[in-house]
C-alpha cells in the first residue's frame, strides 16, 4: 500500500506551488476557527466586567477583529475549493494523458480480450475519484488534524477533567471507524466494476443499435441492460449499507460526546469546579472537536474511492506492451517493397492451436497478391503479421530483407496501407475523415486523393461538400461511399506496401465495380496483397495463393490454378453455382 501511495503522491510535483498555498490556507483557515471560540470565552470570562464605557470600546473592536476574522477564513476557503480544484483537475488531466497514451501502445491481443466500458471507467469515472482524493484529502487531513489537536489542547488548558470526558469518546470512535472503512473498501471496488459492466452493456447496444432496431430486440436489450442495473444497485445496496451504519454510528458518536460533556460540565458547575462561561466555550469547541470527525467521514469514502480506482488505474499502467520497438530498432529509409515469411507459426495464445503454421512465402516488390481459402484458414492473421498488429510465434517476416521486429514501429506501419471490410470512420467530416492517412494534408491533397479514390463526385454531390459531418462511424455514408474514403485515405497515405482485406465483399455489384476500379489505380507499382472473398475480383492477380489448416495448399494464376483442378478451382465453381 505504502509503495501505491509513494506512485500517487508523486502526482503532485508539477504543482507544487499549487499544493502547498492550498495546504497554507487550508491551516489558516482551520486556526480561525480556533481563534474564535477563545475570543468568545475572554469576552463572557473578562470583557462583560470591565467598566461599560470599556467593555464596549473592547467588544466593538473584538467584533471588528472577528468579522476581519470571518473574510480571510472566507477567502481561504474561496482559495482552496477553486484553486484547488484546478489542482484536481491538472492531475486529472495528465493522468488521463497517461492511461490513453498507453492505451495506444497496448497491441491487438489486448483489445481481444478487453471491454470497451471497463476501458472507458478507468478512464473517466475512476480518474475523477482519484484526482478528488488528491484534492480534498491532504487539505482534509491537515484540517482535521489542526482542529482536533487543536481543540483538544485548548480543552485540555481550560478543564483537563472534562476534556478527558470528551476524549474518553475517541477510542471508541476510531475502532469503529476502522471496522467500517474495511467493509467499505470492498464494497466500492465490486461498484466499480458494475459500473464497468453497465458501460460495456451502453456502448454494445447503442454501437449496434441498426441491429437491435432491424430485428426489433428493444425489449431484449433492456433486459439485458436492466439485469446488469440491478447488479449495480445490489452491489450499491451492500455499500451504503455499510456507509450507512458508518454515518449513523459517527454522527452518535459525535453527540454522545456533546451530550456526555453537557451533563459532566453540569455537574462540575454545581460543586463550583467549572465558570458557566467555561462550559459555554466547551460547547463551542465541541464542534471544533466533532468536526474533523465529519471530514474523516468525507475522507475515509474518498479514500476508498480514489485508492480503489488508483489500484484499477495501475492494474492497466502495469501491462506491458507486448509488440514494442526493440532497444535496437532500425530507422526505415527508402522501402523497395520485398515481403518475406521464412517458416512462420503463428497462434494468438500459447494454449490455442495453430492459425498458421510453417508457412514460406516471398513476394517481390510491387507484385499483387491474392490469398484465397475458406474461412480461418489464417488470411487475414498473415497480413496482420507484416505491420505486426500481432508478433509471429515462431519463424519471421521480413521487409527488404530485415526482420519486422527489428525495425521502428511507428516507420514500419508508416509504410503499409490497409483497407478493410469493415471500414471505420471518425464522427466528424469527409475532408477530416480522408486528412486522417496524412494529418498534415493540404486541402488539394485531400481532394486530389479522393479523385484518385473516385469519391470527389459523390462528395461534390452532398449539402456540404468536403465539410459535411458523416455521423458515428460515417452512418450518413452508404457501403461504397465509405468504402471509396477509406481507399482516399490510404491514396493520400501513398505507402508502398498495401493490405486489401475482402474490401469489396459487402457491397453491391454496382459499388463493387466502382470500388474495384479505385483498388486497381490504388494498388499501381505496390506491394499489394488482397484478401479476396468474392473471386471473380482476383482474377488479374499476378499470384493467387490459396491458404488451408496447413499453409500455402496451392499457388499459381488464375489460370494455371483453374486448369489444376484444385481447390481453387473448386472454390471458384462453387462462388458461381
Amino acid at each position: 500500500m505504502s509503495k501505491i501511495l509513494k506512485k500517487l503522491t508523486a502526482y503532485y510535483k508539477p504543482y507544487k506551488g499549487l499544493f502547498f498555498s492550498d495546504l497554507f490556507f487550508a491551516i489558516i483557515g482551520a486556526a480561525i476557527t480556533l481563534i474564535i471560540p477563545l475570543l468568545v470565552r475572554y469576552i463572557t470570562n473578562q470583557v462583560i466586567y470591565m467598566d461599560a464605557r470599556a467593555a464596549f470600546r473592547m467588544i466593538i473592536q473584538l467584533g471588528v477583529f472577528m468579522i476581519l476574522l470571518v473574510l480571510v477564513e472566507a477567502f481561504c476557503n474561496f482559495y482552496i475549493a477553486y484553486y484547488g480544484h484546478i489542482m484536481g483537475a491538472k492531475i486529472e488531466r495528465d493522468m488521463r494523458n497517461e492511461i490513453f497514451g498507453h492505451y495506444q501502445k497496448l497491441s491487438f491481443a489486448f483489445y481481444d480480450n478487453q471491454k470497451v466500458g471497463h476501458l472507458l471507467s478507468r478512464i473517466t469515472s475512476d480518474l475523477f475519484d482519484i484526482s478528488e482524493l488528491l484534492h480534498h484529502g491532504p487539505e482534509d487531513l491537515v484540517i482535521s488534524v489542526i482542529k482536533f489537536v487543536g481543540a483538544f489542547g485548548i480543552l485540555l488548558f481550560i478543564n483537563p477533567k472534562l476534556a478527558a470526558v470528551a476524549f474518553f469518546f475517541v477510542p471508541f470512535l476510531v475502532i469503529y471507524a476502522v471496522y467500517f472503512n474495511k467493509k467499505m473498501k470492498h464494497a466500492f471496488r465490486e461498484n466499480r466494476a458494475r459500473i464497468a459492466d453497465i458501460n460495456t452493456q451502453i456502448e454494445d447496444s447503442l454501437s449496434g443499435i441498426r441491429v437491435v432496431k432491424s430485428f426489433g430486440n428493444e425489449s431484449v436489450e433492456m433486459k439485458k441492460f436492466s439485469r446488469g442495473n440491478e447488479r449495480f444497485v445490489d452491489s450499491k445496496r451492500k455499500s451504503y449499507q455499510y456507509m450507512g451504519a458508518y454515518n449513523s454510528g459517527m454522527g452518535a458518536f459525535t453527540t454522545l460526546i456533546t451530550i456526555g460533556v453537557l451533563i459532566a460540565g453540569a455537574v462540575f458547575i454545581t460543586k463550583g469546579q467549572l465558570a458557566v462561561a467555561d462550559l459555554v466555550t466547551f460547547l463551542l469547541y465541541i464542534n471544533n472537536f466533532t468536526d474533523p470527525v465529519k471530514k474523516l467521514i468525507t475522507f475515509t469514502e474518498q479514500f476508498q474511492n480514489g485508492y480503489s480506482g488508483y489500484s484499477r488505474f495501475l492494474e492497466i499502467m502495469a501491462i506491458a506492451p507486448d509488440i514494442k520497438d526493440a532497444p535496437d530498432a532500425a530507422a526505415l529509409t527508402k522501402v523497395r517493397g520485398d515481403i518475406g515469411f521464412d517458416n512462420v507459426t503463428f497462434r494468438y495464445e500459447e494454449n490455442q492451436e495453430d492459425v498458421l503454421r510453417h508457412v514460406n512465402l516471398q513476394v517481390k516488390a510491387g507484385e499483387y497478391v491474392a490469398l484465397v481459402g475458406s474461412s480461418g484458414a489464417g488470411k487475414t492473421t498473415l497480413c496482420s503479421l507484416i505491420p505486426r498488429f500481432y508478433d509471429v510465434s515462431e519463424g519471421s517476416v521480413t521487409l527488404d530483407g530485415v526482420d519486422v521486429r527489428k525495425l521502428r514501429l511507428k516507420e514500419l506501419r508508416n509504410q503499409i496501407g490497409i483497407v478493410q471490410q469493415d471500414v471505420y470512420l471518425f464522427a466528424g467530416t469527409i475532408m477530416e475523415n480522408i486528412r486522417y492517412g496524412k494529418p498534415d494534408a493540404t486541402d488539394e491533397e485531400v481532394i486530389r486523393a479522393a479523385r484518385a479514390a473516385n469519391a470527389h463526385e459523390f462528395i461534390m454531390n452532398m449539402e456540404e461538400n468536403y465539410n459535411t459531418d458523416i455521423g458515428q462511424r460515417g452512418v450518413k455514408l452508404s457501403g461504397g461511399q465509405k468504402q471509396r474514403i477509406s481507399i482516399a485515405r490510404v491514396f493520400l497515405k501513398n505507402p508502398p506496401i498495401l493490405i486489401f482485406d475482402e474490401a469489396t465483399s459487402a457491397l453491391d455489384n454496382e459499388s463493387e465495380k466502382i470500388v474495384q476500379e479505385s483498388l486497381e489505380s490504388l494498388a499501381k507499382d505496390r506491394t499489394t496483397f488482397v484478401i479476396a472473398h468474392r473471386l471473380s475480383t482476383i482474377r488479374r492477380a499476378e499470384r493467387i495463393l490459396v491458404l488451408t489448416d496447413d499453409g500455402i495448399a496451392e499457388e499459381g494464376t488464375h489460370e494455371q490454378l483453374m486448369k489444376q483442378g484444385g481447390l481453387y478451382a473448386s472454390l471458384y465453381e462453387m462462388s458461381f453455382s
